[in-house]
């Protein structure tokens, strides 16, 4: 109980608002365009559009394929005879006598068209269409962790150049302060109340102010060149986004059941599941149906064979043989009844890829529940050391008051002014560093238990 009562007092004082990852607008304009402009986001769809294409090519095989041909050729051949003996009665000659030779030479014409139709195909064509559908939507819920990966990389970029504002807004207020006390050691010098030694520790002080400011101003504009990249956004306008870092509080009741992985191996395995019945289909026959227009013609034919009898060659010539319209409707059947243990070996492979999703699927439920709840602790112990470095703040910034009253009183030297100076710079960056830690560890916990988009809301 009192450790709830302490989480509760850090939310209220953070004014956060309950299970929910609050954006402005100018930020969620921001991760909508990275999540345009991100080039893996926008392969994976790629991907998936051929995916689909590739199941739409399966289902195509139940329409009719409509074929046209056309033929012409020159025909040229030779070719031998050879007919039963026939001895005339009269004369006793011997017709057919051994094997004849003869030649054939002419012109041949064929056209037509012909349809053709799958009637049943053993479950094949729809089995193997829904496998190809459940493994495309199992390969959108994976393509969906990478949304995921934009998002939380462009709030937390955000979150650091906030914080890099925050830190040039501390270096001023220390500069400030700084210079205020430089003028009163340089009064107290020529009144021969302090030595150079202070202005000199002062000056230094300063010094370490310019460098520290420097060196923020090159973070800042690396930090503003990669979300420019990553967004499209100019850098000014990156630079005039809205945004507030405060801790966030999520709900305590999450689970995994949501997550994309889940979602993904439980579609994979759909997908197996037809696959399996897909092969199986394989040892059932298909049955198609055909139906066919042709014309053919052989023209300009001669055929010459020799007749032995009378010691002369016949020679026959032909203007055409047409076969007009000639017409073809009827049903074929193919069953491969042995095909060498191919399909059975194909039937346990389907089944052993299936067994594998179904581990898988039981793994992943067990390990994304172990990382949830690694996450959330990871995130309650974050939420309590933002309370404890807001507490270190107030008391650095109180200890900087009471150093400027004792120095002035001469009871504390410069040293240990400047200390207290430094404290207040190091413990509110620090401050500002656990929240955005902090914030962290609360995504990747929205993260652990579904889509961060569905954690988004603007203010």
């Amino acid at each position: 109980m009192r450790r709830k009562l302490c989480l509760l007092g850090v939310i209220m004082g953070a004014g956060t608002c309950f299970g929910q990852i609050q954006l402005s607008a100018d930020v969620k304009k921001a991760v909508d365009a990275a999540l345009v402009k991100d080039v893996t986001i926008v392969t994976q769809n790629i991907e998936k559009q051929k995916l689909e294409l590739e199941r739409k090519s399966v289902l195509t095989k139940y329409i009719p394929k409509v074929e046209a041909t056309a033929l012409y050729g020159y025909l040229n051949s030779e070719g031998s005879l050879d007919l039963p003996t026939v001895q005339l009665p009269v004369s006793g000659w011997q017709l057919f006598s051994g094997a004849s030779g003869f030649s054939t030479k002419g012109q041949a014409f064929h056209g037509g068209v012909m349809a053709k139709a799958v009637l049943f195909s053993g479950g094949q064509i729809y089995n193997g269409a829904k496998a190809l559908a459940y493994k495309n939507e199992g390969t959108g819920y994976m393509m969906d962790l990478q949304n995921d990966v934009v998002i939380k990389d462009i709030i937390l970029s955000f979150d650091q150049l906030q914080m890099l504002k925050a830190a040039e807004k501390l270096i001023e207020e220390s500069e400030k302060r700084l210079s205020k006390e430089s003028e009163r050691v340089e009064k107290a010098i020529s009144l021969g109340l302090a030595v150079p030694y202070d202005r000199d520790k002062i000056k230094l002080a300063t010094l370490e102010l310019a460098s520290k400011r420097a060196d923020v101003h090159n973070k800042q504009d690396l930090l503003v060149l990669k979300i420019s990249q990553a967004t499209g956004l100019d850098p000014e306008s990156v630079l005039q986004v809205q945004h507030t870092v405060e801790p966030i509080v999520i709900p305590e009741d999450l689970n995994t059941q949501n997550r994309n992985e889940i979602k993904a191996l439980e579609s994979f395995q759909k997908a197996s599941q037809f696959a399996v019945k897909k092969e199986k289909g394989t040892l059932l026959p298909t049955l198609g149906a055909f139906g066919g227009y042709s014309y053919t013609s052989i023209f300009n034919a001669e055929i010459e064979a020799p007749l032995k009898l009378l010691d002369q060659t016949a020679r026959l010539k032909m203007n055409s043989l047409t076969f007009n319209p000639t017409w073809m409707v009827g049903v074929a059947m193919k069953w491969e009844l042995f095909s060498g243990f191919e399909r059975r070996h194909k039937i346990e492979e389907a089944e052993l890829s299936a067994e594998q999703v179904d581990r898988k699927l039981e793994d992943a439920r067990e390990k994304l529940v172990l990382q949830l709840k690694k996450n959330k602790s990871s995130y309650d112990n974050m939420l309590l050391q933002v309370g404890i470095s807001e507490q270190r703040e107030k008391v650095a910034r109180n200890n900087n008051e009471m150093a400027v009253k004792q120095y002035q009183a001469g009871l504390i030297s410069i040293t240990d002014r400047l200390a207290a100076e430094n404290d207040i710079y190091k413990e509110s960056l620090n401050n500002i560093e656990t929240i955005i830690r902090q914030r962290e560890a609360a995504i990747e916990t929205c993260q652990s238990a579904g889509s961060l988009s569905s954690f988004i809301t603007i203010y």
